[in-house]
């Protein structure tokens, strides 16, 4: 565990807290960008991975946070059809105003204002998850309940 975060992971390290959680945010020597860096680096297996992928939901323009096992490709038409919207792609400058992170470090709480959350259902089976912690080499561990509670999210399945 790092003494000094940098800034945004951080800010993920406060919510935590404020909310009650006593997880650690840690930042790794090498990369998390992607999934199988974020396992590699970790010593975990792909699948325990929460990554989160922001998307646009087209008709509403409201973002809608989709939290997916490593190993899963989210099936975006399975999720508009459940939301009752299309999904569009996320810019970079979409991701970090509606986040305040960086793609790859997005964490699934800590934005500046609640996002609607979708969390994979392939997640629940772990006994243990890891999650982006706000920066491309911050992550934290948590369960697969304390994801549900922390993002208030919809459990569904996105493959």
């Amino acid at each position: 565990m790092t003494n000094m975060l940098k800034k945004s992971a951080q800010r993920v390290q406060n919510t935590l807290r404020d909310l009650g959680y006593a997880n650690q945010v840690v930042e790794l020597p090498d990369s998390t960008r992607t999934a199988q860096e974020a396992a590699d680096a970790i010593g975990c297996e792909v699948a325990q991975i929460a990554k989160s992928i922001l998307f646009r939901q087209m008709n509403s323009g409201r973002p809608i946070l989709v939290v997916a096992s490593g190993v899963n490709r989210v099936n975006e038409k399975l999720i508009s059809s459940m939301i009752q919207d299309e999904l569009g792609k996320a810019d970079a400058d979409f991701v970090r105003e509606q986040t305040g992170f960086v793609i790859g470090g997005v964490a699934p709480l800590g934005h500046p204002t609640a996002i609607e959350t979708i969390v994979d259902e392939d997640l629940l089976p772990f006994t243990t998850i890891w999650a982006a912690a706000g920066h491309p080499k911050a992550v934290f561990e948590l369960t697969p309940d304390e994801l549900v509670q922390m993002t208030a999210g919809q459990v569904m399945p996105v493959k």
